[in-house]
């Protein structure tokens, strides 16, 4: 059965038994279930704050005592209860809007803090206003509404179910409408729903108001309830188990709150038999609950048993449609990037960057890792501000926040994908289609965005039911669907970062086709990549950046014959290392061997295939363009990430399915691509963890000394804050944390990401010398020429497999090479 008739049907058969039993109870039972009808409309107030919005109040208490004491004191004014509690609603509302300014300030924990002094300011508030709220004595004779000769507990009862059936069929409304959307999608990913137009703080602002006005609604029937309340008639502790009945229930789910309000209101009343256990059990069951459905009971059993009905796009998409749509926002400008900065702690990311992206054209940035790429998109959208610059979409838009850039025509996608997981395909697409209005708060989609949005699925090449979740889409399906999102905001410029990674050929081919219909479509398609074939088959200009600058600029040809492009991706450097003595000739008796390794995320095989010997005290290189798989055969090494299928062997043991631990305490230890010091300890305390996985008895003070001799510049560094160091003196911290381990094998992942030539030079010296030393290394490094120098031996990878190896004397000047990185020749 669909959810979209179980829950009309559900809310109707509640509200007859809540009718039925509001006129069957006796007084003390119609007590208590007017107040588990409250804690509903609560736990539904709460419910939109964290099931739809995904932020947390323990500060409900203080809305439900402000709505009582509102309701209470126009009431005795001689004010009827009907408009009291609509004027209490409202003031909650206001007061919720208030506290939503400072609280989205902070996130997690900080949230909950200023909710709990929130709770305190008002609690002690009450207390000390004796004028109004009559102190600690509270306030008395609050007259209950009389309905002719009707029991007033029966009126009471049969108001609260009516409340509790309105904030119910009110939350189905609002998860559906528009503003559910907007909520869901910043609680997914707020910077993807950045990117797709909506405003975080809007968001968040209007569900802590609708929060805040269902629970003073609620806490406005309690004074004519109770005729009596005081500051004791809503303890903290009443808000934590607000909290729990929307959690133990199922955050976000119609009838979590619904169940929650059973266990917190009516198993007290069913155990209190057992009153000096009755906390104890209730804190078992709740602890019980929350340990075998973290989704919350009504969340885990609707995965398990509801499932969503299958529909799929169309298979040919409408293009006359499509091109209706795109056309209605057609820009003749195009956009225009003109010298944008930007730094970050004294690193200069981007420099004097400028290109222009014509209506219709493909245009591409590419670089090597670190060269800046991505944050010339971050900038371009709007998540980065430029120090200097302009960024023109017919009008000037640096500087403008993401959300505004967005609405102004420009739409991107992510290296990671960035999908609203909790909602379906179908649902991420119309969450795109709102361009980042809210529209009316019942609103609902209609049937002709639905079929656009069906058709904007079917031109990515989606081929899945629209009903399936986000989450648990396969990784080749989340990036049609993240393109097809982004292109539902009917932009002029789409940026699309590293659309191919982890696609297979066939699945980057069907990219490349799609692109070319995108410019058709007269949309500017700005391409990040790394996949090369890619990019030289569908760009019609090039931007080359290294180090933050440009350094070429052109059509494919022309880019791929430069000699700074040929540097900048192989690694010009003037560095000259030391060589060997006498070349290797140690034994052949295999420290790692690895067979038919295959790696993958959940999509295509990112490593397929490759076979690699590291002999005792030997360096191999494994050398490849970005994304050619390199760092994921280390990570797979470490135990970082579990190989799909091959064999890994060390000292002929099996590690490939090892824990990640064990096969540190085995002798492999990960230098990792960007450092990863830990950046509040000490320079001494990061080396001490290097020898965390030692079994043996060793002197740990003088091997810190061997590696501040190793490298000089940390001797006067050894207490200060890893994190205060400089790239290369952190670099060298990370190897020294490696060499501390006492390795079989240290494994080196792009020692020289980041780094300036001089340091380069002074870190690839000490390399050397580890080489001379017998150490046995493992190197991942983009600088193909400056591996090539300290190596004895390379492997070069090409989308996951081994292409080529030899000595590195024999891969120097290999044009073999230059393919792998560059997409020509052979490789193209």
């Amino acid at each position: 059965m669909k959810t979209s008739i179980l829950a009309p049907a559900g809310i109707a058969l509640l509200a007859v038994a809540g009718t039925a039993i509001s006129l069957m109870l006796d007084s003390y039972s119609l007590l208590v279930f007017s107040f588990f009808a409250l804690t509903l409309v609560v736990g539904v107030g709460l419910n939109i704050l964290i099931g739809l919005s995904g932020q947390i109040s323990f500060g409900h208490i203080a809305f439900y005592a402000i709505g009582a004491y509102a309701s209470a004191l126009l009431t005795m004014a001689g004010l009827p209860l009907a408009p009291a509690m609509v004027l209490a609603a409202l003031l909650c509302g206001a007061v919720g809007a208030l506290l939503a300014i400072p609280a989205l300030r902070v996130s997690g924990p900080y949230l909950a803090m200023i909710t709990i002094a929130f709770a305190l300011v008002v609690h002690h508030g009450l207390v000390e206003w004796r004028g109004l709220t009559g102190g600690a004595n509270g306030l008395m004779g609050i007259p209950m509404p009389a309905v002719g000769a009707m029991d007033p507990s029966v009126v009471m009862a049969l108001v609260a179910t009516v409340m509790m059936i309105a904030a119910l069929a009110f939350y189905q409304r609002l998860r559906q409408s528009g503003w559910g959307t907007a909520m869901r999608a910043v609680k997914a990913s707020e910077i993807a729903a950045r990117s797709l137009g909506f405003n975080p703080v809007q968001t968040k602002t209007l569900a802590f108001a609708l929060s805040a006005s269902l629970t003073g609604f609620a806490g406005a029937l309690v004074a004519p309830l109770m005729m009596f309340i005081n500051p004791a008639s809503f303890p903290f502790s009443q808000s934590i188990l607000f909290v729990l009945a929307v959690i133990v229930g199922g955050a976000g789910t119609l009838f979590g709150p619904l169940l929650g309000a059973l266990l917190i209101v009516l198993l007290p009343e069913l155990l209190a038999d057992f009153a000096e256990y009755r906390l104890l059990m209730f804190s078992a069951l709740l602890l019980a609950v929350l340990w075998i459905a973290p989704r919350g009971v009504l969340g885990s059993l609707a995965r398990l048993w509801l499932r969503p009905t299958t529909q799929h796009p169309p298979a040919v998409a409408d293009q006359a449609r499509l091109a209706a749509f795109f056309g209605e926002k057609s820009q003749d400008v195009g956009l225009e990037v003109a010298d944008i900065s930007i730094g970050f702690g004294g690193v200069q990311a981007a420099d004097q960057v400028s290109l222009k992206a014509l209506p219709g054209s493909i245009t591409s940035i590419i670089g090597p890792n670190g060269a800046g790429k991505t944050t010339v998109l971050n900038m371009i959208s709007g998540f980065y501000t430029p120090d200097s610059g302009s960024i023109r979409l017919g009008e000037v838009v640096s500087g403008l926040p993401s959300w505004k850039i967005a609405r102004a025509g420009i739409a991107r996608t992510y290296q990671t994908t960035q999908l609203f997981g909790e909602l379906t395909v179908l649902e991420n697409i119309l969450a795109g289609l709102q361009k980042g209005r809210l529209g009316g708060i019942f609103r609902r989609p209609s049937e002709d965005e639905r079929e656009l949005a069906l058709h904007l699925l079917a031109l990515v090449g989606y081929r899945g039911s629209v009903n399936t979740p986000a989450e648990d889409l396969p990784h080749v399906d989340r990036r049609l669907v993240e393109i097809a999102r982004a292109l539902a905001s009917r932009p002029a410029v789409l940026l699309l970062d590293e659309p191919a990674a982890g696609l297979g050929r066939g699945d980057t081919d069907s990219l490349a086709t799609l692109f070319k219909v995108l410019a058709g479509f007269n949309i500017a398609v700005i391409l990040v990549e790394h996949d090369m074939a890619l990019v030289m088959a569908v760009s019609e200009h090039i931007l080359v950046l290294d180090a933050g600058k440009p350094i070429a600029s052109g059509t494919p040809e022309e880019v791929r014959g430069n000699p700074r492009v040929v540097a900048a991706y192989l690694g010009g450097t003037s560095y000259e290392a030391s060589p060997r003595q006498t070349p290797w000739a140690g034994s052949r008796d295999a420290r790692l061997f690895i067979k038919d390794l295959v790696v993958d995320y959940g999509a295509a095989p990112v490593v397929e295939g490759v076979n690699l010997v590291v002999n005792p005290g030997e360096l191999i290189a494994i050398l490849g363009a970005n994304g050619a798989g390199k760092s994921s055969i280390l990570k797979c090494l470490a135990g970082l990430h579990t190989a799909t299928a091959g064999t890994i062997l060390l000292d002929n043991e099996n590690i490939e399915h090892v824990d990640a631990s064990a096969i540190a305490a085995r002798g492999l230890a990960l230098v990792p691509e960007g450092r990863q010091v830990f950046a509040q300890l000490s320079v001494r305390d990061n080396l001490l963890l290097g020898g965390y996985s030692r079994t043996e008895a060793f002197d740990a003070e003088a091997e810190i000394e061997a590696i501040l001799k190793r490298f000089p510049r940390l001797r006067d560094r050894i207490d200060s804050p890893a994190g205060l160091l400089s790239g290369g003196e952190q670099q060298m911290v990370a190897v020294g944390r490696g060499l501390m381990a006492k390795p079989k094998i240290l494994l080196l992942d792009e020692p020289s990401l980041g780094l300036s030539p001089a340091m380069i030079g002074e870190l690839y010296d000490a390399l050397a010398a580890l080489r001379d030393e017998g150490v046995t290394l493992l190197l991942v490094d983009q600088m193909a020429n400056l591996a090539l120098q300290i190596a004895d031996r390379a492997y070069v990878l090409e989308t996951g497999r081994i292409v080529k190896s030899g000595t590195a004397e024999q891969l120097r000047g290999d044009r073999e090479l230059e393919a792998a990185y560059l997409g020509h020749g052979a490789a193209a």
